[in-house]
């Protein structure tokens, strides 16, 4: 039996965050390690009265890998696409195409069922949502980013021509997209533009590694990771990318805000360190599904805890915390 407070978490999914309407066509993409979300959140587009589908795959080996080609031509058909997964496909060409294609696309990676009892997705969507689409205008606006932190990160990215994305928690519009619980606005930096040293000291949420517990230090020039350095998990890092023999792996491809207030802490949990409130992330590999041009094999986020990110010489987080709002 699925518990009163689980399934009052999956309504939020399906009623708040992804506004699913009555004889929509909602296809909710899974694999055998997070069926059980998978289940409560069809459950509840189906009381919902929606037209509810359900497709389980076997795990991805890492995140931005493609799903598997019978899932991807069902993503063609959906209004709605709800994807608890185990392994993110946000990164994906299918994802691309079903947005394209008029799809709302609700990205919920690593969710347990505690996640849909407590934590980030109890947050006021509809509240942060303006400040994140303010993040996001800021993003588009400025021609420059620089990104500084007590651990030594000092690194510039060009932005140029790009827009800022606002992930509020909300997508209720064709082609729009969102991560649960992330509250996120990002933005793809301009290829070979981003230069300098980045310390990330807060967590690595893809790759199994979570918090981090040493340091990861990475040079970047020309917008490329040219050194990672580290412990364990910077070796892992290494590792995978050295199992891709891809130049587009190295690619800075990603610069990110979290902004959800009921992520106070990093714990561990896929969804809430990516919004972590009040952390800078920057996303390595694919870019083309935020604005940019790379595709990768792979694409992991790496966070800093007490950053200070510049827009064009204005700080708009110093220390962790938001200027405007």
């Amino acid at each position: 039996m699925h518990s009163v407070q689980e399934m009052k978490g999956a309504s939020i999914v399906v009623e708040t965050c992804a506004a699913v309407d009555p004889g929509e066509d909602v296809l909710v993409v899974s694999d055998w390690k997070v069926s059980g979300v998978a289940e409560r959140v069809a459950a509840a587009a189906k009381e919902r009265d929606a037209n509810v589908s359900m497709a389980l795959m076997d795990p991805r080996e890492y995140d931005g890998n493609e799903p598997e080609e019978t899932i991807a031509a069902a993503m063609m058909e959906a209004d709605v696409i709800i994807t608890p997964v185990h392994r993110s496909i946000t990164h994906s060409s299918a994802v691309a195409e079903a947005k394209e294609n008029g799809a709302r696309v609700i990205s919920m990676v690593k969710f347990t069922e505690e996640q849909l009892v407590t934590g980030g997705l109890y947050a006021d969507y509809e509240g942060m949502r303006p400040h994140c689409e303010e993040m996001a205008r800021k993003f588009t606006e400025a021609s420059e980013a620089r990104v500084t932190s007590p651990q030594g990160t000092d690194v510039t990215v060009g932005l140029e021509g790009r827009d800022g994305n606002a992930h509020p928690g909300i997508a209720d519009e064709p082609g729009e997209f969102t991560a649960l619980v992330h509250i996120e606005s990002n933005i793809a930096p301009v290829e070979g533009t981003t230069e300098g040293t980045v310390v990330f000291d807060g967590a690595i949420p893809n790759l199994d590694i979570g918090v981090l517990e040493t340091p990861v230090e990475m040079e970047i020039e020309d917008g490329a990771v040219t050194s990672v350095e580290g412990g364990k998990e910077a070796e892992k890092i290494a590792r995978v990318w050295a199992d891709h023999d891809d130049p587009a792996v190295y690619n800075i491809a990603q610069l990110a805000v979290g902004m959800n207030p009921e992520c106070p802490e990093f714990n561990g949990w896929f969804s809430n360190d990516h919004g972590r409130y009040g952390n800078v992330h920057f996303g390595i590999g694919t870019s083309s599904n935020l604005g940019g041009t790379t595709r990768a094999p792979v694409h992991f986020d790496a966070m800093m805890a007490e950053p200070t990110l510049e827009l064009d010489g204005e700080a708009v987080v110093e220390d962790g915390e938001f200027t405007f709002f």
